[in-house]
């Protein structure tokens, strides 16, 4: 799913209605009922509601969403921040037509009140409307441009006060659209278009954006509802902790363009990867997984790497371990093969395994990850770093690396490139930090940024681990993972995804960033259904691996309509 500038969305709704033929009356109504369909399905309790209007556009999505909780029963009560008479367009006729229905009016009871001066805010009326069990926020949406209007902050700053929850329309209103980074940040997604040969818009090379002061009026959101496509913000800027759900309007796939190279994972975009497989498949039909890992102390880690591999669907898994802990390797999963490797005095890999039948050990391998369990010791790092040389590993093998494998090359980063071959890498923060000589806080302050200029300096796919994980890749295109959650900060979990990730490239060796953001997509989403499961404290990392097939089941049969995101 495309993730789109606020200017770019305009942009959409007038193809939409231009080139395609969908009157724009529509979008605004079908806007609007899936806003009346969230409320009357999550907030099912809410009797009382206020809907806060502004004169603009998210105004008018505000009265179709009054008629239709109206129509369906509920007590709703609209506060108007402006005089009817400055109404223009879809909002007028939206309020038109709420207003020219005699029957709604019956149903409404109490006429909309109209509010043009802070001082009516208030009033008797006002304050109850605000005191409803939910309000619904249709004051600005992502066409917003700063600043924000006295009476419009000061509904929001009421809004804020209220102990009501507040559904968003479109985006928490105030809220900048195109904002990339956190809340307190106002980063734009337009200072990061990228490719390939070039930095970033708006920089030069070496230049960092500066960070705005944060937006003083933006209201609070416990649930956010947008439309055909996601903004930056609704995807990188934490507007709520509730559910942020996209919901599609009428917009024609053909009509949603955008330069931003972002993209939002959402289960349909990997409907080829998971086609059936042939009926005549075997084992040698889905790739042949080399994990290179483990030393002692650390032999779970290459354990559950080779076998999340066969849990994602590669035919084969081998782990390469020093020969110390094979015994313990293969002791976990009689499903996944071994291979002794020659070890350090410290019973971690050593470099005389790149002498002893490596090249051997590499045919017909479709992946080799490298790093789980693998450790820091000096030898092993020299090994890590030797092995991923260009012309040691065939150029038609994908290369995997995390953990201390990407450790190995803290100081000397400029040796990992992927130029002419298909390199992953999958940092957490601390390890991109040493990858990069920069601050985790500088790393999570610019994830974006960082990760497009590291695929763009050394070649290569970067997952930049975390809330909202990144999948980056050299051409500037970006994909952005909407699953998992805070219980998933265990150890193991990123042996899991290692595994996860090869197991999937080795399925998919052609599309190695798509097959890559699909293991994240599972990888996260098997975390969720863990946490519902045995909840986010209990949550550890082979749980992953149990809950994964009805990971992959959710994924190929995913609810049709709206997609939801959560935080």
């Amino acid at each position: 799913m495309k993730i789109v500038s606020a200017a770019e969305m305009r942009a959409i709704d007038s193809a939409t209605s231009e080139r395609f033929g969908v009157p724009s009356l529509t979008l605004m109504e079908n806007a609007g009922s899936a806003i009346a369909r969230f409320v009357l399905g999550d907030y099912s309790r809410a009797e009382r509601i206020g809907i806060v209007c502004g004169k603009g556009n998210n105004g008018g999505d505000g009265f179709v969403v009054a008629r239709k909780l109206a129509e369906a029963g509920r007590a709703v009560r609209i506060l108007l921040l402006c005089d009817p008479s400055e109404l223009r367009g879809d909002a007028a006729a939206m309020f038109s037509r709420l207003m020219s229905d005699r029957m709604m009016s019956e149903r409404m009871k109490v006429a909309p009140l109209v509010v043009r001066e802070v001082a009516e805010l208030d009033s008797l009326d006002a304050t109850e409307i605000l005191a409803s069990d939910l309000i619904v926020d249709a004051v600005l949406g992502t066409g917003f441009r700063p600043p924000v209007s006295p009476l419009y902050a000061a509904a929001i700053e009421k809004m804020n006060a209220s102990a009501a929850a507040i559904v968003g329309v479109d985006i928490p209103s105030g809220a900048d659209a195109d904002a990339t980074e956190g809340a307190d940040k106002s980063v734009r997604a337009t200072e990061f278009q990228a490719s390939a040969d070039k930095p970033a818009l708006g920089e030069s090379e070496g230049s960092v954006r500066a960070i705005q002061p944060q937006q003083a009026a933006v209201a609070r959101a416990d649930a956010v509802l947008t439309f055909t496509a996601p903004r930056p913000a609704h995807v990188f800027a934490q507007l709520t902790n509730g559910p942020t759900v996209i919901a599609p309007i009428g917009s024609p796939i053909e009509a949603i363009v955008s330069d931003l190279g972002l993209n939002l994972s959402t289960p349909t975009d990997f409907a080829d990867l998971l086609a059936p497989r042939q009926r005549d498949a075997n084992k040698g039909s889905y790739g042949h997984v080399l994990v290179i890992g483990g030393s002692v102390g650390k032999a779970g880690a290459a354990a559950m790497a080779g076998f999340s591999a066969l849990r994602a669907g590669a035919g084969l898994a081998t782990i390469a371990t020093p020969k110390s802990v094979l015994t313990t390797v293969a002791g976990f999963h009689p499903e996944v093969m071994t291979e002794p490797l020659p070890e350090t005095e410290e019973g971690t890999i050593g470099l005389r395994a790149l002498e002893a039948g490596l090249k051997a050990l590499l045919e017909r391998k479709t992946v080799i990850a490298v790093g789980p369990g693998i450790s820091r010791n000096r030898e092993t790092a020299e090994f890590v770093r030797a092995l991923v040389k260009p012309g040691v590993v065939p150029l038609d093998v994908t290369i995997v690396l995390d953990a201390d494998a990407l450790n190995a090359f803290e100081g000397v980063a400029a040796q990992l490139n992927g130029r002419g071959r298909s390199v992953v890498i999958t940092p957490h923060p601390g390890e991109m930090a040493r990858l990069t000589g920069l601050k985790i806080s500088e790393i999570q302050a610019n994830r974006l940024d960082v990760a497009r200029r590291f695929v763009r300096e050394h070649e290569l796919i970067v997952v930049l681990k975390g809330h909202r994980t990144l999948i980056a890749s050299p051409d500037g295109t970006v994909w952005v993972n909407s699953t998992g959650n805070p219980g998933m900060a265990t150890g193991g979990t990123g042996d899991i995804l290692t595994g996860m990730v090869a197991g999937l490239i080795a399925q998919h060796p052609q599309q190695v960033l798509e097959a890559t953001a699909l293991a994240v997509y599972l990888h996260g989403l098997a975390g969720d259904l863990a946490a519902a499961a045995v909840g986010e404290t209990s949550l550890v990392a082979t749980d992953l691996v149990r809950f994964l097939p009805e990971a992959f089941a959710k994924v190929r049969n995913p609810e049709r309509g709206d997609f939801r995101m959560q935080g």
